[in-house]
């Protein structure tokens, strides 16, 4: 059977767990009587055996039987003083002093049981008031959305462009006043006195709203009016007077068959420019608002049905989070109320104070954390009626998406495809060791090719493991990696999946080199194209849309490389700027995927002239172009993070940490080309400063080290990993793997083979390196988030009213 103690750590919430009960502090207290008691105990029985033994100064005495009946008459009069005693200590404990214990560690036991009982407390009261605010702006949120889309809807009847169906259509989304959640019926913290109105929700026909609608300013005047309903203000004087204004001028407020409406109001729909296509909207509608000439508000908001979409989901997505916060609160709750009756339960039993016992439970249940309350039921049921089409099922699939089950099937995989991948391994390194391939006489032709295509796919394969390692660190150190990434629970990889991947990888790439090595023992003809017929399966894999091989995974991973090859015009997320991070450590593998293309697109492979992929001047000055790429993709993150968040200054640092290393790789680059003594001083130059710019970044920025205050000597106040031994040989590691590039000064005469084993090596070693920044970056940033407590996204709401004078 499990410990309580062990369960207990295990169930917290990383993100909050300074806020939780202290049970191992209470639990040491409760030692620390036990022991005191124990050492106590002696003594005890000492004294009893000699008063019941009449030992004393004076031995028997005649008076002892007159002496044993005063002491059984005054416990009787303690006894029946004991009620009136009780009342005084609850009233004393009612007034927030509990009962003196009689030992010193039981009254310490007692007092930092208060004080943690009121650090729960206070949490769980800041947290389910942010909570509470939150679902208030959301069912707002959620009222001038339906406005929106209801006026949308019976503009378009009545211009003929949807008639009933577009009624109808209406009808199914929004749902009649009886079927919206009454927030008063249910027990505990309301969030609102209710979500719905007969103006906003109600149905009508749809041929008494095309009598009451009209063109153009009608048209703004009821959607102006609609939202000074939900307490939003306009700029300048009375809806009638601006409607009047519109319809004299004849300012049409329909701008085209997309149905534009602009709002001559304070409100606007913000949606964030996270794609280039919202980026070049928000511009255009900025360029219209100046150009306006109607006297209007210059940020007047523009209303078209995809940007009501857009809203929805984002509305959508934020009673998600809402939900999540609160069932993370309601688990807060139940596991710091077991928490105190397991320790009150074991203080009992040690201290034998049943009477402090008592009343300190009572307080605990009196407590407003330990309260039941009901509002993670009232946002299921919102989001039931409204996102879910009241379909349980539906909306169950978003707000607890089901976990996938652990089985030992992928396990059994990994060990199959690893067995079978060192056994293909073997075979292949005996033949072409007895063919002669890799000997000084063998074919370079298929050197080149064999090594390029190889140590594709061999980095591609050790990269994926080592993020294995990474995600089996973060499971078992409870860093949440899923959160930090804003990856689906159900749907996330595993460690289990990574290996998977990993080995999957290498033992088909050695089984092609096994077949395509016996092809060219037995003469076949076209034996490299087998090379490229993996590439081929290794594509169609990655792109394939069934829901197989890691479906989501793999979109995961190409929206992310999107949203990197077209920085800085996608918003930067987590995701986004820690894969850019890793391409940075895998240039060597974009120079590989560099020769393949050349050389089985170009259709070299007929004449083997590999040769052409590698002296060319165009393949070189591409080559030139990969090594700046991840730096560049990188650095415009970092210009685009600026511009975002409040002009950030670390972000322009960070971006010029990139450009030094861009500045170190063209001055290799050009010392490569011609290596004289001036650009090998150059070299050294331009890479110690990058190096040392790196090293700086990585310990103090992304890792959060030297901090000459800390109480853990040059590391961080707080650390996860016991031993402080491996992050000071991981910081010493990281220092020597940043100094790789000194091998390109030094002129190392090496064979081909040679030459081609020490690059795959050094390529190696930075992945390597950067599977340890991965752990401390993610360790630093998840301490940070801990720090504020932040465990729920919050998810910018679309609606937002502006400031005017």
């Amino acid at each position: 059977m499990v410990k309580f103690s062990r369960e207990y750590e295990a169930s917290i919430i990383p993100e909050w767990k300074a806020a939780f009960v202290d049970y191992k502090c209470l639990k040491k207290l409760i030692k620390r009587i036990k022991v005191a008691r124990r050492d106590a105990a002696p003594l005890l029985i000492a004294a009893g055996a000699a008063t019941a033994s009449g030992v004393g100064s004076y031995g028997f005495s005649v008076l002892d039987p007159v002496r044993a009946l005063t002491a059984r008459f005054a416990g009787g009069r303690a006894a029946a003083a004991s009620p009136e005693e009780g009342e005084e200590e609850s009233l004393e404990s009612d007034s927030g002093e509990l009962v003196r214990a009689t030992d010193k560690h039981e009254q310490e036991f007692l007092e930092r049981a208060d004080e943690e009982l009121n650090k729960v407390n206070e949490f769980y009261a800041s947290q389910e008031g942010q909570l509470l605010e939150r679902g208030e702006a959301l069912i707002e949120q959620l009222r001038i959305l339906a406005d929106i889309k209801r006026i949308l809807a019976d503009h378009a009847a009545a211009r003929g462009r949807g008639g009933r169906a577009a009624a109808l259509g209406r009808s199914a989304s929004m749902p009649p006043p009886s079927m919206s959640p009454s927030l008063n019926g249910c027990s505990g913290r309301h969030l609102l006195s209710g979500l719905a109105s007969p103006q906003s929700m109600s149905d009508g026909s749809v041929e008494m709203q095309q009598a009451a609608v009209a063109e153009g300013a009608a048209v703004a005047e009821e959607v102006m009016a609609a939202l000074e309903r939900n307490g939003v203000s306009f700029v300048g004087g009375g809806i009638a007077g601006k409607a009047k204004k519109a319809n004299k001028d004849g300012n049409k407020q329909l701008m085209g068959r997309g149905a534009l409406l602009q709002l001559p109001a304070t409100v606007r729909i913000d949606i964030p420019p996270t794609s280039p296509g919202r980026a070049a909207l928000k511009v255009w509608e900025e360029l219209v608002n100046v150009l306006r000439k109607d006297g209007a508000d210059p940020a007047a908001a523009f209303v078209h049905r995809k940007k009501v979409q857009h809203a929805e989901k984002n509305i959508r997505d934020a009673f998600l989070a809402l939900y999540q916060g609160l069932e993370l609160l309601k688990k807060f709750s139940s596991l710091n109320v077991k928490a105190f009756t397991k320790i009150l339960k074991k203080f009992v039993k040690v201290s034998e104070q049943q009477r402090a016992t008592d009343l300190f439970s009572e307080k605990v249940k009196r407590s407003p954390f330990s309260s039941s309350d009901k509002l993670a039921d009232e946002v299921e049921c919102i989001f039931l009626r409204h996102f879910a089409g009241n379909d349980r099922k539906v909306a169950m699939k978003y707000l607890k998406p089901q976990q996938p089950r652990n089985t030992h099937m992928i396990t059994f995989l990994v060990g199959l495809f690893t067995g079978t991948f060192v056994s293909l391994f073997i075979i292949y390194s005996v033949l072409a060791h007895v063919a002669g391939i890799f000997s000084s006489t063998g074919s370079p032709a298929y050197m080149d090719i064999v090594y390029h295509v190889f140590s594709m796919f061999a980095l591609i394969s050790l990269h994926v493991f080592l993020y294995g390692c990474n995600l089996f660190m973060w499971k078992s150190t409870r860093i949440n990696h899923n959160f930090i990434f804003d990856f689906a629970s159900n749907t996330a990889l595993t460690h289990r999946d990574a290996f998977l991947m990993s080995a999957s990888i290498m033992c088909t790439v050695v089984l092609s080199l096994v077949i395509n090595l016996f092809l060219r023992n037995a003469g076949a003809t076209y034996t490299d194209a087998l090379p490229g017929a993996l590439l081929l399966l290794s594509t169609g894999v990655l792109f394939c849309p069934f829901n197989i091989f890691y479906r989501s995974t793999r979109y995961c991973f190409m929206r992310v490389m999107r949203n990197i090859i077209f920085s800085p015009f996608y918003k930067v997320l987590m995701a986004d700027f820690f894969m850019a991070d890793q391409l940075t450590s895998q240039i060597p593998l974009l120079r590989h995927m560099e020769f393949a293309a050349c050389y089985f697109m170009a259709g070299t492979f007929r004449n083997h002239a590999y040769e052409t992929c590698t002296t060319s001047s165009q393949y070189t000055h591409l080559a030139y172009v990969i090594s700046f790429l991840p730096y560049y993709w990188r650095a415009m993150q970092c210009l685009r993070r600026y511009l975002e968040e409040g002009h950030d200054i670390n972000q322009l640092a960070n971006a010029g940490k990139y450009v030094s290393a861009m500045v170190a790789a063209a001055v290799r680059f050009k010392y490569a080309a011609t290596p004289t003594p001036l650009w090998m001083w150059m070299v050294i130059i331009s890479s110690s400063g990058a190096t040392i710019y790196q090293l700086y970044w990585d310990f103090v920025m992304d890792w959060g080290f030297l901090n000459p205050k800390s109480k853990n000597l040059w590391l961080r106040d707080q650390l996860i990993l016991k031993n402080k031994s491996i992050y000071y040989v991981s910081m010493m590691l990281n220092l020597a793997l940043r100094l790789a590039w000194a091998q390109s000064v030094m002129k190392l005469h090496l064979g081909r083979v040679e030459s081609r084993l020490l690059d795959f090596t050094l390529a190696s070693l930075e992945i390597i390196r950067r599977g340890h920044w991965n752990f401390y970056r993610l360790e630093n940033e998840h301490l940070n988030n801990a720090g504020k407590f932040r465990a729920v996204k919050t998810v910018p709401l679309p609606f937002r009213e502006l400031e005017t004078d």
